[in-house]
């Protein structure tokens, strides 16, 4: 049992559950009151699982690497470039929705994120961009420029928000499972 890294967190919960990170770590959850023995035996007999699946998360983060690094943005001219390509197509994308849903951002600024594609800050109107929707096509980059604009209206994503989604852009679930399928490589 030595040998496998494990983060055991004690918490007011009924039962012991473990998971993989996608930085390869392993957790474990277990009530407050199991004793260190059961924890590690539930450890040790899970043993394969672990190894499993820290191979499949291994696998879709390396996936997931290739993916983000066919966009290099490693050097100022290069990032550079990369946002006023992007800048060309979102602008007229957000021109358009605009006035169509009646909201105006404030600003719109691009980041090398690789955990969100966008984020709208609803009290400041503020809306940032991945440069690395460069990778997708286009229809699927306007999807996030709707979704971007609608928390404009609508902060959270409760039925609200769908409503606008579907609204403004009927074809946002078929997106998003296409940006799913292009991240993963599927």
């Amino acid at each position: 049992m030595s040998e496998i890294p494990v983060v055991v967190t004690r918490r007011r919960t009924s039962r012991l559950s473990i998971r993989v990170t996608k930085e390869g770590e392993v957790r474990v959850s277990a009530p407050w009151y199991l004793p260190k023995r059961t924890i590690e035996a539930f450890i040790e007999s899970h043993r394969d699982w672990i190894a499993r699946a820290k191979e499949r998360v291994s696998k879709r983060q390396a996936g997931r690497n290739a993916f983000y690094d066919q966009l290099d943005i490693s050097t100022p001219a290069l990032r550079k470039a990369a946002v006023a390509r992007l800048d060309e197509i979102v602008k007229p994308l957000v021109s358009k929705y605009s006035a169509q849903m009646g909201v105006s951002p404030a600003g719109i600024s691009y980041r090398a994120s690789r955990t969100r594609w966008g984020s709208c800050n609803p009290r400041t109107g503020a809306i940032s961009l991945s440069l690395y929707l460069l990778l997708l096509p286009d229809w699927c980059i306007e999807h996030v420029v709707v979704h971007e604009l609608a928390h404009l209206i609508q902060a959270n994503h409760g039925p609200r928000f769908y409503d606008i989604m579907d609204r403004c852009f009927p074809r946002w679930k078929e997106a998003r499972r296409q940006t799913l399928r292009i991240v993963r490589g599927g």
